[in-house]
């Protein structure tokens, strides 16, 4: 079973990158973030077409996400993270079974500029993910949490690290609470796979940074222990991120036995 995650950064404005990519790689499972588009506005039809189910969650501007499925019956379970401070207006997170797993599709707020509300909403917000995954390593269900996390974890999740010292993605209390997630007992599945490599999931458009290779690792896969001792490959589809008119994000996959 290939599960996949992609920013697309634009569904409609993307979407012929998007069905190219599935047409040509076909993942059993996808989320998808930073829809940009309203719930009335998601291509669902077009999906369907290439024989994806899909569950959505969207919104007018930045925000929005989304689970695809080829393999069986969809069943969103959740939207939105539990504990909400009265801030959370935004579409960030969610959640579906599909095939057995439970599939919890996430696009962590990016938080700049640091210091300010922000910010402080960002780690607000990895306080109530952590709570939250938490409860589901609990319950003893199979889960992925995938997606854009907006963190560097360490220098190696970085081009030039020291140029990144002051942003809210490599900050030091974002990287101590995705490490503290981790610590729960989730696997971080993509550098399981490459540990001591450099391999990145984001591209920036300006500075020829898909060309040079200055990228950075924000996308992640984290997954249950039960899930985990099904891992076989992990991996960034960054042929996707040299495509035309394409998202400043590659997909990201994972290989379950």
């Amino acid at each position: 079973m290939r599960i996949a995650t992609y920013n697309v950064n634009g569904v409609n404005g993307r979407l012929p990158v998007l069905l190219r990519w599935l047409a040509e790689d076909v993942p059993d499972i996808v989320c998808l973030q930073e829809l940009k588009a309203p719930d009335e506005r998601f291509p669902a039809a077009a999906l369907n077409d290439l024989g994806y189910q899909a569950v959505w969650h969207g919104q007018k501007s930045w925000n929005g996400v989304a689970i695809l499925s080829r393999i069986g019956d969809i069943h969103e379970t959740r939207r939105g993270l539990p504990g909400d401070d009265g801030s959370d207006g935004q579409s960030r997170y969610l959640e579906a079974a599909v095939n057995g797993i439970l599939i919890a599709c996430l696009y962590l707020p990016n938080g700049n500029p640091r210091p300010g509300p922000k910010f402080e909403y960002k780690l607000r917000w990895f306080d109530r993910l952590a709570a939250h995954a938490q409860s589901l390593l609990d319950a003893g269900v199979p889960v992925a949490l995938a997606g854009d996390f907006n963190v560097m974890p360490t220098g190696l999740d970085v081009y030039k690290p020291e140029r990144w010292l002051d942003d809210a993605l490599f900050a030091p209390e974002v990287r101590q609470a995705f490490a503290d997630l981790v610590a729960q007992g989730w696997t971080d599945a993509l550098r399981t796979m490459h540990p001591g490599e450099t391999i990145y999931t984001f591209f920036d458009y300006f500075r020829n940074a898909y060309a040079r290779n200055a990228g950075l690792r924000i996308d992640h896969f984290l997954l249950s222990p039960d899930l985990a001792k099904r891992l076989v490959d992990a991996q960034v589809e960054r042929r996707v991120r040299g495509w035309e008119k394409t998202s400043d994000h590659a997909p990201v996959w994972i290989e379950l036995k």
